[in-house]
């Protein structure tokens, strides 16, 4: 059926053949290429967003970096210095163990909402596993408040990846963007928005996706009675309070309420993004 063999001769049965063989050859090649290429630009996207981390977290002020443990009071005077990628700690299990065994998230005080289903990543997204082993991502209340109404969103697109710690979608306010971290690996299938409850829906890159570096339970109020403190002396630093509370709960667009304030610089802090 091949030239150069012999006894070959050609037939208009075998310049068909031929000709579909090449298309085939041809398709399949194009399609390896693209997979190929796609393959690579997501490990070097993934390779260039865990440079980018790493480099931030060292930008961040120490007491940006400070350890989950001693958050709760189960470490004193801690730093951390794995970049809050508790799965590579050698002390995160043992202090896990001394965490409170109560999964409640008490946050009434704070007029906040952070449903007990659900982890948190301390660049204020939230992550909840599904039942079938996708995730949802979406903003922490205390984000949603910092961000207000945004301009508009910049998200990835269904088949792109995320890494943990990397861009996950842009917020824009004022012009300005805010980077929102990604709190795990995987590939976006769907996408919603500010105007849901949710943002990305992802499959994770590993079927058993290490979680261990997002917050849950009880340590979750210990963190945002931390970011709270660290909200206020950013924001008001002369002790405005009534700027940021309304009757006792938070407001709910904070650039609105106080203006004045370097949302840059908040947000640079907050979203873990300097």
């Amino acid at each position: 059926m091949f030239p150069f063999v012999d006894g070959f001769h050609w037939t208009v049965g075998h310049i068909v053949f031929l000709t579909a063989f090449g298309l085939v050859a041809a398709t399949m090649a194009v399609t390896m290429f693209f997979v190929v290429q796609r393959v690579l630009d997501n490990f070097r996207k993934n390779r260039t967003a865990a440079i980018q981390w790493h480099s931030d977290f060292h930008d961040l002020g120490e007491q940006d970096r400070r350890c989950r443990h001693e958050l709760t009071g189960c470490a004193a005077r801690r730093e951390c210095h794995n970049s809050f990628e508790c799965g590579h700690c050698a002390d995160h299990p043992r202090f896990a163990q001394l965490e409170p065994a109560t999964s409640a998230v008490s946050l009434d005080a704070f007029g906040l909402d952070f449903p007990s289903d659900r982890l948190y990543h301390r660049g204020h997204t939230w992550v909840r596993v599904e039942e079938d082993g996708t995730m949802t991502i979406g903003l922490d209340d205390l984000g949603r408040r910092l961000l207000g109404t945004p301009d508009r969103v910049e998200l990835p697109k269904p088949g792109d990846s995320l890494t943990t710690n990397g861009a996950a979608w842009y917020a824009f306010r004022n012009d300005s963007p805010v980077r929102v971290l990604s709190p795990v690996d995987g590939m976006v299938i769907e996408t919603g928005g500010p105007d849901q409850d949710w943002y990305l829906k992802v499959r994770p890159t590993r079927a058993n996706p290490n979680l261990a570096h997002l917050l849950r339970g009880a340590e979750v109020s210990a963190w945002l009675r931390r970011e709270l403190e660290r909200l206020q002396i950013m924001v008001a630093p002369a002790g405005a309070g009534p700027a940021l509370a309304d009757g006792g709960s938070l407001m709910e667009d904070l650039p609105q309420a106080q203006p004045d304030a370097n949302w840059d610089a908040v947000y640079g802090k907050m979203f873990l993004a300097p």
